[in-house]
């Protein structure tokens, strides 16, 4: 595919991520979205990703090799048996570092705040998350790190931090935009380290009592 192609392609994806940011995955037509990428060819979403699942796993994942290589050198330079708090910072921080180099206004966390909103995005969030390995094995270390811990109870606190971490950064995306914050990202990433890692280690009051979720996909 040529650079003419890749660039439209870029640019229908930038228009569809705004959109969908905006007003959400269902109200928002291919149509609109080739009319706000500035293209009058209508079908130009169909022709460059064939579909609607297509575009969006394609906006779902296009982050994740930044973000999974980043990962791979913050996880690299720690020890073997490395604290909660080092093991969530390398989740979290290549997510807020991805957020900060994006020109402002941004609109991913916005847009995935949309994506997981609906039910029926889940499958195609599951296919746009899988084996990914660079999270899997740091989860792996941190059900390491809090073997001492009931599982269940660590699994629901875990499952608790995505929506929380998501929901907060799609909030200050709005407020940058808006004037409102003074871009610091790295301020609120640390922030979030310090505060899942508050969530993750504190004392089980009842160990048999727990907030029991499905299975969900990461979103970052």
């Amino acid at each position: 595919m040529g650079k003419h192609s890749d660039k439209a392609r870029e640019v229908l994806l930038d228009a569809a991520e705004e959109l969908f940011a905006r007003h959400g995955i269902d109200a928002v037509s291919n149509r609109r979205i080739a009319e706000h990428a500035g293209t009058a060819n209508h079908s130009a979403v169909a022709y460059h990703f064939g579909d609607r699942d297509e575009l969006l796993r394609l906006l779902l994942t296009r982050h994740l090799p930044e973000m999974n290589r980043r990962r791979m050198e913050l996880a690299a330079a720690l020890p073997e048996d490395a604290e909660v708090r080092d093991l969530l910072a390398c989740m979290v921080l290549p997510w807020i570092e991805y957020l900060a180099s994006r020109p402002v206004p941004s609109w991913h966390a916005r847009f995935l705040f949309q994506v997981q909103s609906i039910p029926s995005m889940s499958e195609i969030l599951k296919s746009a998350t899988v084996n990914n390995t660079e999270i899997e094995s740091l989860i792996q270390r941190l059900q390491k790190a809090l073997s001492h811990l009931p599982e269940q109870v660590v699994k629901g606190r875990s499952l608790v931090l995505g929506p929380m971490v998501l929901g907060i950064s799609a909030s200050y995306e709005e407020r940058i935009q808006n004037g409102e914050n003074e871009p610091n990202w790295a301020g609120v990433g640390y922030f979030f380290v310090d505060s899942c890692t508050g969530m993750l280690t504190a004392p089980v009051t009842h160990p048999d009592d727990f907030i029991s979720f499905p299975n969900t996909p990461y979103l970052i």
